[in-house]
């Protein structure tokens, strides 16, 4: 019998300030840009797993409004729940995972991330909800077999 592939469960937050900048970081052990998220424990709310992932990366609170998508990272088994988020309180701050925390354009976000987390923040600007398919660095067809 062959064993059922298993998945793992990831959660983002694509905060959006009052100027229309997003809350990103610089992640320590990859050094890459990314919003702010990551596995999402058990025993928690989709919306709580990313109101903690988000604290825990920046320091900032944040009041989840919508989820904009859900991606699957082909080569690794992750699909990740993406919200769109609100700072609701305190200040950023670099983190034990986040190197940098800054707010970007939209315009810089597509500069400085990979392909298939960039296109995370622009559908967060959509009014749809997404769901898109990656290799971890770039978008890969919708209708790959």
């Amino acid at each position: 019998m062959t064993e059922t592939p298993r998945h793992s469960v990831s959660v983002a937050g694509i905060v959006v300030n009052e100027e229309g900048k997003v809350l990103v970081i610089r992640r320590r052990d990859n050094n890459r840009w990314e919003p702010p998220g990551g596995v999402l424990e058990l025993d928690e709310t989709f919306e709580h797993g990313v109101r903690r992932e988000v604290h825990e990366e920046t320091g900032l609170s944040v009041r989840v409004e919508r989820l904009t998508g859900v991606y699957k990272n082909l080569t690794r088994g992750i699909v990740a729940l993406v919200f769109r988020c609100t700072p609701e309180a305190g200040n950023t701050t670099t983190t034990d995972e986040a190197r940098e925390v800054r707010w970007m354009s939209v315009d810089e976000v597509r500069e400085v991330m990979a392909p298939a987390y960039a296109v995370r923040v622009t559908d967060a600007f959509d009014d749809t909800t997404r769901t898109r398919a990656h290799d971890g660095v770039a978008l890969v067809s919708e209708d790959r077999a």
